[in-house]
């Protein structure tokens, strides 16, 4: 991929990440409305919501080198 896909995909990975705290917010929100708030998926949106985290992580490091002191 060159640097302007990575930036591209960068973006896309950082939307979805939003998406997913707008979601689990939205699961508290009504798990504390109906007194039962669902766990697994719970689980499930925010183990997506580490992985999207470690993708953003990996596509930094390419596009953004350290710098050695």
């Amino acid at each position: 991929m060159n640097e302007q896909e990575l930036r591209k995909r960068l973006a896309l990975l950082r939307s979805e990440h939003r998406d997913l705290d707008v979601a689990i917010a939205a699961l508290i929100q009504t798990g504390a409305q109906s007194g039962f708030v669902d766990q697994l998926q719970m689980a499930r949106l925010k183990k997506r919501k580490l992985a999207l985290r470690d993708r953003i992580a990996a596509i930094e490091d390419v596009l953004i080198p350290d710098i050695i002191a």
